[in-house]
């Protein structure tokens, strides 16, 4: 019986070989992006679950400040994990992260290489008990025999080592530290929040506190939120508990802290990927939408598939009425068309697995990730038993359904309910465009606010100067910045400790003339020369800047924000201390953004240094290449053990929105997809609505319609449901992306003309598709279509 329902299915599958196709096409690419979005989404939400013990994992985040100056910090002091370990009950285990800049370079006999910023890490030894990444040689109990012994992963071991086993080597860190290999760790994977090339034991990070400074050793020092601390936590402890208790530690090891400063809390570890330290979404949002987008077009395609199947059941009553009066079952009837729909299904289902894997470089591209689409991958059938199991259901049963209820004796004679009554296609139809127009409205606000935020006036000029540490060019700064500016192709040079793209941490150790005892000003410090200002073009609120005199040691500049917030008033000449030092304001500065627009304007306090360790050199476009090449001869000179590296402030500025142009591309994509699924389905019900009114149209021609009327007649209710789509998805749409507008602190406005665009967009693709199969049919010989009649 099985392979006759087969047969049958595969004969009406050729037999009507342009709606299979229409049907076959459709499905492909709705499986292929629904599935291609369901495995992006399943990679975010994938992150740090691989760790057997993730359910009781912990990081230590810090609140700091109240009110409007309030902010969690995902750092937290050195001693954290020590008490932790010591004094809160609960806490099994503890690990910290230190991210390490001490050095660029490491050699391992003639072969120099350079290490990625941010890819070293000082680490605790639980860290490899705690956590699953897998030591592939070494030990576990004792990974670090000393302080010089360093872990490596697979990766680096290679570029290092090539095929010779790493353990024992030597790899001399800036040409001056000798570290040696006592472990190989397996790569971190893609979807780990922890990552990095190079370990080392925190020892080494103990041994920098030499105990002549303020803070006498890390395990003493609750000034400095600079380590990443997990706690592993027994199940049956409140972690509300655990950070009360590491809060009272706090206000108890530093004297005269605030209680609003150093509050602790405890966030899971498998949500550090989606949310920000203070529970504001840091992608889940993102993933929600695309979440969304996945079932819509799946949806889409679905809609396509009954609305082809159920028009077209017209042409197929006399069938089912031939087979009812030779004794077919309905329920044999049902079988019948689920096993169409099945090898319909099927037949699209692979040819979705060939396309996916055929983008899939390109959709790694375009997203920025590394995902595989592997079908011997468990995660990889999860998604794809749940796309074919829900698109399956959507798109066989209503049509198997309707076309097994056929009465024989009514079909034969042409009167067939729920055949005739196209409402529900109508409904369908709506439905689709409304998904498509909403997520052309989408792509146009997503879109809107990227033009907003590399338009928006940050309040400095960053165009065409690059960066680069300084290392040994530090201590000849003044000599190699005055021979620099005797060249046309450098239009200024300035140093200084942190980008002012992005604010390097805050503070809140301040005091000035006035300041209430229950008042925290958390500001973030810049450290400059007297060229920074200028030549970034930051514009004076009031005051003056750094002249370069010694004096300027203790002079500070303040920025708007930080004015407003400590309540300074007429703040030229009033004292202020940040740290030590006490100084006076000479200065303050216009607002300007010097973090995400995502944030707030933040405090600021510019502090006069001489030289710091990092340049800035200012060109133009046309001159960049000879700037650059004029600071390498410096480079080499100074630093000849180590690669020349500089990088434009206009790109890092870009990778601050790195996430939001994948978003944008990806949406782009796929609302372009939904738009051309629903007009694949539209074009097919254009089709067959010519068909059978082949007689009709025939006629009209014959009475003296023109082309336009034929055209306007098939049109008309079309158009009119793509109308009512635009109705409904509008609001809706607007509503989601103005709260996914609400991320931003500075946001683009969303006028009504973007609406109005996207439903034009989508009115006059649907015409074209419609008309298309309309003009086509207007143009035939009513002779002909009334012979074949």
């Amino acid at each position: 019986m099985f392979k006759n329902y087969l047969k049958t299915a595969w004969r009406n599958l050729i037999n009507t070989k342009f709606y299979s196709a229409l049907n076959i096409v459709g499905l492909t690419i709705g499986l292929a992006v629904g599935m291609l979005i369901l495995i992006w989404v399943q990679d975010e939400l994938s992150y740090d679950r691989f760790h057997s013990k993730v359910e009781s994992i912990y990081k230590v985040n810090a609140s700091i400040g109240t009110g409007a100056s309030k902010q969690v910090w995902g750092g937290v002091p050195g001693p954290v994990a020590a008490f932790a370990l010591k004094e809160v009950p609960g806490v099994v285990s503890a690990v910290r992260v230190v991210t390490s800049y001490d050095y660029s370079v490491f050699r391992y006999k003639d072969k120099l290489l350079k290490e990625d910023f941010g890819k070293a890490s000082y680490v605790d030894d639980a860290f490899f008990t705690m956590f699953d990444f897998k030591l592939l040689k070494g030990n576990v109990e004792a990974p670090f025999p000393n302080d010089q012994s360093i872990v490596i992963t697979e990766s680096t071991a290679k570029r290092y080592f090539g095929n010779e086993d790493p353990i024992g080597k030597i790899l001399t860190g800036d040409s001056k530290d000798p570290y040696t290999v006592s472990g190989v760790l397996a790569d971190f994977p893609a979807n780990s929040s922890i990552g990095g090339d190079i370990l080392f034991s925190m020892n080494v990070k103990k041994k920098q506190y030499t105990g002549k400074d303020f803070w006498k050793s890390m395990d003493q020092d609750w000034g400095n939120y600079y380590t990443t601390t997990f706690l592993q936590v027994r199940p049956d402890v409140s972690t509300k508990a655990i950070a009360d208790k590491l809060t009272d530690i706090h206000m108890k090891n530093q004297p005269g802290i605030k209680p609003t400063d150093g509050v602790f809390q405890l966030q899971a570890l498998k949500d550090i990927h989606l949310y920000n330290p203070d529970g504001t979404s840091a992608g889940i949002q993102i993933v929600k939408i695309f979440s969304i987008v996945a079932v819509l077009i799946l949806l889409i395609a679905c809609i396509n598939y009954i609305n082809l199947s159920t028009a077209r059941s017209m042409l197929r009553s006399k069938e089912v009425s031939v087979r009812k009066i030779i004794g077919a079952e309905r329920s044999q009837l049902f079988m019948q068309f689920i096993i169409e729909t099945v090898l319909c299904f099927s037949i699209a289902l692979v040819l979705a697995f060939l396309l996916i894997y055929a983008v899939m470089p390109v959709y790694n591209s375009i997203s920025g990730k590394q995902m595989h689409f592997d079908l011997f991958n468990a995660n990889v059938w999860q998604v794809i038993v749940l796309t074919i199991i829900a698109t399956l259901v959507a798109s066989s049963i209503y049509p198997a359904l309707l076309l097994s209820s056929f009465k024989p004796i009514n079909a034969l004679k042409g009167k067939i309910a729920g055949a005739g009554n196209a409402t529900f296609r109508k409904v369908l139809v709506v439905c689709q465009f409304a998904f498509s127009v909403g997520l052309i409205i989408g792509t146009l606000i997503i879109n809107k606010q990227l033009q907003y935020i590399h338009s928006i006036q940050l309040g400095y000029d960053k165009e065409h100067v690059f960066s680069l540490p300084m290392r040994a060019m530090q201590d000849h700064y003044e000599a190699i910045k005055a021979e620099l500016l005797s060249h046309t192709e450098i239009k200024g040079v300035s140093t200084g400790n942190t980008s002012v793209i992005i604010g390097n941490g805050s503070t809140s150790d301040t005091d000035w003339d006035g300041k209430a005892s229950d008042v925290s000003l958390l500001i973030s410090p810049f450290d400059m020369d007297k060229d920074f200002i200028g030549m970034f073009k930051l514009k004076f609120a009031a005051g003056t800047g750094f002249t370069g005199v010694k004096s300027d040691s203790a002079h500070y500049i303040l920025n708007e924000t930080a004015v407003k917030l400590a309540g300074i008033k007429d703040p030229i000449g009033k004292r202020f201390k940040l740290h030590n030092v006490d100084g006076t304001i000479i200065g303050v500065v216009k607002d300007f953004h010097f973090a995400s627009l995502k944030q707030t304007i933040e405090p600021a306090i510019f502090s006069y240094r001489p030289s710091s360790w990092q340049m800035f050199v200012k060109t133009t476009g046309k001159d960049a290449p000879a700037a650059i090449k004029l600071v390498e001869k410096y480079w080499k000179q100074y630093n000849a053990n180590f690669p020349y590296e500089y990088s434009f402030l206009d790109d890092a500025y870009n990778e601050m929105y790195k996430s939001e142009q994948h978003t944008s591309t990806l949406f782009n994509i796929f609302a372009g997809i939904a738009i051309f699924i629903s007009c694949l389905g539209l074009f097919g019900l254009a089709t067959y609505t010519a068909q059978i009114k082949v007689k009709e149209i025939g006629i009209r021609k014959v009475l003296g319609a023109s082309v336009g009327d034929i055209t306007t007649m098939l049109s008309r209710d079309f158009l009119l449901l793509v109308l009512l789509a635009i109705v409904i998805a509008s609001p809706i749409a607007w509503y989601a992306m103005n709260k996914w507008l609400m991320d931003y602190a500075y946001r683009a406005e969303i006028h009504w003309w973007l609406i109005a665009v996207a439903g034009g967009g989508a009115v006059i693709i649907a015409f074209a598709t419609i008309s298309f199969q309309a003009v086509r049919a207007a143009l035939a010989n009513p002779v002909k279509s009334l012979r074949s009649e």
